[in-house]
């Protein structure tokens, strides 16, 4: 359900928006072997460039870009963290957060050379808007990078479906195809340092049934989770406004 804050079009996110100290956790949890941070840059380099991070949250992702990157800009439409996010890169002068959706980036034509987005917005089907205004944000020969989490992956993937038993995800790969998207699968691993964050971030991403049995499936600390990562390049010479 679509929602509106401060104006702006936003698609909530409760598990961050409700709960930022485990999404946290959760964040310091995902890709401890550095896997999905080593696919994505290698289709869509960021050293020495220009960066937004849609949907950036409370910011975990922009100063893993902004050690390398030019200039990273996080944006965000939920004003809370924008403010979180703004204190966590306070003082790196080459970073800033920024209150703005995935429909109406707060950037200029052209002004960015890899537009990145974690678990956000870009679902499929209805996320054209967004894939547009990254398109109009992007220069040319610039890449957008969608990281998400792959539903046919055991077990994050079968929890997943028992909450969106509609969610067809053949629908959603051909929609990416249709528009011009090159995939690339990564397994990594979440770990967690203790039962009690693994159970506490497991009941803010899935319903107390789905959690329950989660919980029950995950014996120690850490189990095997499947990202895509979804990359399409601008055409040279094309500016989109």
């Amino acid at each position: 359900m679509a929602a509106v804050r401060r104006g702006i079009e936003a698609l909530p996110s409760p598990n961050i928006w409700q709960w930022p100290e485990l999404y946290e956790l959760e964040n310091q949890a995902q890709d401890v072997g550095g896997d999905v941070w080593r696919m994505l840059s290698s289709v869509a380099d960021w050293a020495a460039r220009d960066v937004v991070d849609i949907g950036c949250g409370a910011g975990f992702h922009l100063p893993r870009f902004a050690a390398t990157a030019r200039h990273v800009t996080g944006v965000e439409p939920h004003a809370p963290l924008v403010k979180l996010a703004q204190n966590r890169v306070a003082g790196m002068p080459t970073v800033e957060a920024v209150l703005g959706s995935a429909q109406h980036l707060p950037l200029p034509d052209a002004s960015v050379d890899v537009a990145h987005a974690r678990t956000a917005y870009f679902f499929g089907p209805g996320c054209e808007p967004g894939l547009a205004e990254a398109d109009r944000v992007l220069r040319p020969g610039g890449v957008l990078a969608i990281v998400d989490l792959d539903v046919r992956h055991r077990p994050y993937g079968d929890w997943m479906r028992g909450d969106l038993p509609k969610y067809d995800a053949d629908e959603v790969d051909r929609f990416f195809t249709r528009m011009g998207f090159s995939r690339q699968n990564v397994e990594t691993r979440w770990r967690f340092t203790d039962r009690r964050s693994l159970e506490s971030v497991l009941r803010i991403e899935f319903s107390a049934r789905v959690a329950d049995r989660a919980v029950r499936e995950v014996p120690g600390l850490e189990f095997p989770v499947g990202y895509r990562v979804l990359t399409r390049r601008k055409p040279m010479g094309l500016i989109v406004r």
